[in-house]
């Protein structure tokens, strides 16, 4: 399906005076399989995205000819998908890997620029309960509004003096907090902390925290695993269950929290520049982590357009960092384990 062009201005091809585009690749053209393989979308999804980003993608400037908003697109996903700004990719839709790179940039922004729109937490009543319900249906643990755990993403080291994005395994990362729902939809994404920082030490400095200590989430919990401080709004599970109420409170706990876990393979299987399989992303911390919030977003109008995401094989993760148990944790906060207990006492006895 590749088009010959002849290359000669990747920043011509990208904005154009009077802003006309200069027409490449034509969805109309190729089968929905053939976009599937390449792209990792449908032709719907694709357009939509068109509709979606195309007025943040046409930018008016002095030069001749742009690249298409529909183009940038199929270049944006190619990358995200495939982890790689490989020969093939630009071939199919006529341009550079040059251009590619600044396609990546604009699509990533763009979306970047929405996150807000479509990561979000529920905002109203009935929405909340049904999360609880939803939750509750899974494996009977009452009140939780959402799973949070942390992952990481490997990046190129930013410098030879900055270890700060140095991860336990001696490796540059970003440690990425994210909270999602029963489906797998995130409803918090925070992709900037650094890899030396560990999970619990991550979501103290978290908006996300901030939020939950202020109040903006009354009677609701997390579910968290033992790299976190047990909180009054994060459940964490018992380091030393001894009692058959607390045994079925652990495994109430692991059966909802899996669902974190599974959302974070099937992120890194669509979205294959996150799972390190093609290496770090070659970008600076900042851009790195505008592209993973990118993919979240992408990730969440997968769902919105009802695209089944567990349906792809699994890949998993970038090796992550070993988990550390932090011993009695619960006692750091005795109103929190209060209501552990209750919990415990009400609903697992």
């Amino acid at each position: 399906m590749a088009i010959p062009i002849t290359v000669l201005d990747c920043d011509l091809l990208l904005y154009g005076r009077g802003h006309r585009t200069l027409d490449r690749f034509k969805l109309d053209d190729v089968t929905d399989d053939y976009l599937m393989s390449m792209y990792g979308f449908p032709r719907q999804f694709i357009y939509y995205l068109v509709e979606l980003l195309g007025a943040s993608l046409s930018r008016p400037t002095q030069r001749s000819r742009a690249i298409s908003p529909e183009t940038q697109i199929l270049a944006a996903l190619g990358f995200y998908t495939s982890g790689s700004f490989q020969t093939r990719m630009g071939d199919a839709i006529g341009i550079s890997q040059a251009s590619m790179s600044r396609c990546v940039a604009n699509v990533t922004e763009a979306l970047v620029e929405r996150a807000s729109q479509f990561i979000h937490f529920p905002t109203d009543e009935a929405s909340t309960q049904a999360l609880k319900d939803e939750f509750y249906g899974l494996a009977g643990m009452p009140g939780v509004i959402g799973v949070v755990d942390c992952i990481h993403v490997a990046i190129k080291a930013p410098n030879a003096e900055d270890l700060s994005y140095v991860n336990r395994k001696g490796l540059h990362s970003l440690n990425c907090l994210m909270v999602c729902d029963i489906r797998g939809a995130l409803m918090t994404v925070e992709t900037n902390w650094p890899g030396s920082l560990q999970d619990f030490a991550v979501l103290q400095q978290s908006s996300l925290s901030s939020q939950f200590e202020a109040g903006m989430h009354k009677e609701s919990w997390l579910l968290g695993d033992s790299s976190f401080f047990l909180r009054t709004w994060l459940m964490t599970p018992l380091s030393m269950p001894e009692t058959p109420a607390e045994n079925r409170y652990n495994m109430a706990h692991s059966a909802t929290h899996s669902v974190i876990e599974k959302t974070f393979r099937t992120l890194c299987s669509r979205f294959r520049c996150l799972d390190g399989s093609k290496g770090a992303l070659q970008y600076s911390p900042e851009k790195s982590s505008h592209i993973i919030l990118a993919c979240c977003v992408l990730h969440n109008i997968s769902l919105e357009h009802g695209m089944d995401i567990w349906s792809s094989p699994m890949m998993k993760p970038m090796e992550q960092p070993p988990e550390e148990e932090y011993e009695h944790m619960e006692s750091l906060d005795l109103e929190a384990d209060r209501i552990r207990q209750e919990l415990m006492l009400t609903h697992f006895s």
